[in-house]
């Protein structure tokens, strides 16, 4: 019988990586999504809002593995990452759920950032329910660089923390990493899983810029703060733990070439 795998967060980048591939592994996937869209695709979708509890329970129902991708990095991150993860830990605790498999980002215990410690306390949250439970931490997508990049593209000038250090890494091949932890065995805190090559800002931008035919002159932006020296000083990467093969540049000539 296919594992009966709940995923949240099945809109999002990272969930949209992860639905088909947890299905093409054998597992019968319950995706859950605020707003599911109405053709329902490629599976079973469900309404769930862990802001307000709503759907939590019927969610978790009949599951043996929950698969947690929800989070809300530009929106209330305390209600969503937080209080939404212990409301539906309670819910699987109540279901029997075997695997609770938290998807985190690699620093959040060394950069003091906000919605890093949303992440951390969540995080907490996982370990001390009595859901047996996988925790796996990945570095940023590349989406998430562009996405800033294609915001300051516009400006005639490119103001940037040219020397803070990131590990991106392709979103497909971060969920094929956490596909093979969501089975029905929970294995607690499991390595970092990182892009496959740390890279500066200013290497980021300029790439980008290149595979774009873009001519824009890249400035520093110094940016105080301990947040800032946290990812300068690399609390950021995995260096040692590097996944997948699709580096920046050619996850960009793909994008817009």
């Amino acid at each position: 019988m296919p594992t009966r795998t709940l995923l949240t967060g099945a809109t999002g980048t990272l969930g949209t990586a992860l639905r088909p591939r947890l299905r093409t592994a054998g597992r019968d996937v319950r995706a859950a999504s605020r707003s599911p869209p109405s053709d329902g695709d490629d599976g079973a979708w469900i309404a769930m809002d862990l802001t307000d509890g709503t759907g939590v329970r019927e969610a978790v129902d009949d599951v043996d593995v929950v698969v947690h991708a929800a989070t809300a990095p530009q929106g209330d991150t305390e209600a969503v990452d937080v209080r939404g993860t212990e409301r539906l830990l309670e819910a699987a605790a109540d279901a029997g759920v075997s695997n609770f498999l938290y998807v985190s980002i690699v620093g959040v215990d060394k950069i003091p950032f906000s919605y890093y410690e949303h992440k951390l306390a969540a995080e907490r949250a996982v370990a001390a329910s009595a859901v047996p439970s996988t925790i796996v931490r990945a570095t940023q997508f590349h989406s998430f660089v562009a996405d800033i990049l294609e915001t300051v593209s516009k400006l005639p000038v490119w103001p940037l923390p040219t020397g803070i250090r990131l590990q991106p890494i392709d979103a497909g091949e971060a969920a094929d990493a956490i596909v093979e932890r969501a089975i029905p065995e929970s294995a607690g805190r499991v390595p970092d899983i990182g892009g496959p090559e740390v890279r500066t800002v200013r290497d980021l931008a300029t790439t980008y810029r290149d595979v774009r035919g873009l001519r824009r002159p890249i400035v520093r932006l110094p940016l105080p703060g301990e947040t800032a020296a946290a990812f300068r000083a690399g609390d950021g990467l995995c260096p040692d733990r590097t996944v997948g093969s699709v580096t920046w540049k050619e996850w960009v000539t793909a994008r817009y070439d």
